[in-house]
């Protein structure tokens, strides 16, 4: 299950509260106050954490609370300080106010850290009271709270490459044929229900990781359909593969209806490079087919068929070539 939101509650752990007390030791029948101070509490972290891929873990587990710190102690001893507790995320997950949707933090590379609660600073024991002029105190201060808030994690894939297109186009076809992923294929509409990420190598030594969101329809932007729930997902990638089967009957109304739901989501995807590639080319006669739309284009195009592999080769030469031109 692929589980891209989720609302989680985070508590740092309170300090421990401060000691009274007082030195008895054999011949010192009034010794001075040795009451220590409490330990801190524990803090709460979110780490990236470069396996995972899904917020999953967190529709059965919602509360995350750090130990509290230990009180103190007579003879001047220090609580112990609380147990810090790191969240384990996935990378590209951006981190909310929960109660006004404001972004905290975008989290994207592998082994990152975020202090999100604070522990509480823990109480003074009474020793910490003691002057020259007060020399036997029996104030002492209780352990801060710590910090607790609900935030709102949501994940966007971290794509090289991301394929744009309407349901049945070809997308998981192509993305199983060019990678070691392995999405859901048929024959009917809206195959593709999560977002599939596959890795792409190109020559020797070069690789990208391509993304396969589920189909787009007209009017996808504003909730028709299934594109609503992962069109954020291309907002990561560097490069948009936009992907019209050769047996569509018309490219350039395709064409114009995937944009203007990129345009309706972000407009910045539209600044984002792109490609076009038809797709299925294994299914007509014609191989110069949509010659006159492609021509008119003002991005780099191709023709391929997943399925007999003719011009793959080409395609994944014009995606490399885009990816690395963005600085990869």
């Amino acid at each position: 299950m692929f589980i891209d939101t989720a609302k989680i509650f985070v508590e740092a752990g309170r300090g421990g509260s401060g000691c009274v007390s007082f030195r008895r030791e054999k011949y010192v029948p009034k010794g001075g106050p040795d009451g220590g101070n409490g330990g801190h509490g524990g803090d709460v972290h979110l780490e990236v954490d470069g396996n995972m891929r899904t917020l999953l873990d967190f529709q059965a587990r919602k509360h995350f609370r750090a130990e509290r710190g230990e009180h103190g102690k007579g003879s001047n001893q220090t609580g112990r300080d609380g147990k810090d507790v790191v969240i384990r995320i996935p990378p590209g997950t951006l981190i909310h106010e929960a109660e006004t949707s404001e972004v905290i933090i975008d989290m994207v590379g592998a082994g990152e850290r975020f202090l999100i609660a604070r522990g509480g600073r823990g109480g003074r024991g009474n020793a910490s009271y003691a002057t020259s002029t007060h020399q036997a105190p029996r104030e002492w201060e209780p352990g801060e709270l710590g910090e607790s808030r609900w935030i709102l994690l949501e994940l966007k894939l971290l794509a090289d490459a991301g394929l744009v297109g309407l349901p049945n186009a070809g997308k998981s076809t192509l993305l199983a044929r060019l990678s070691a992923a392995r999405p859901k294929i048929a024959d009917y509409p809206f195959t593709t229900l999560t977002p599939n990420l596959g890795v792409v190598r190109f020559g020797e030594t070069h690789n990208f990781v391509l993304a396969d969101i589920p189909g787009l329809i007209e009017g996808a932007h504003q909730g028709r359909g299934l594109g609503i729930e992962f069109l954020r997902h291309l907002e990561r990638t560097s490069v948009l593969v936009v992907l019209i089967e050769a047996t569509s009957p018309d490219f350039e109304a395709t064409y114009h209806i995937l944009l203007e739901e990129l345009r309706g989501h972000d407009p910045r995807l539209l600044e984002k490079p792109r490609l076009v590639a038809l797709s299925k080319m294994d299914l007509v006669a014609e191989k110069k087919i949509g010659a006159a739309f492609l021509e008119k284009l003002d991005c780099p195009w191709c023709r391929f068929s997943a399925a007999t592999g003719e011009g793959l080769q080409e395609l994944v030469e014009l995606m490399w070539r885009a990816v690395a031109a963005r600085g990869r």
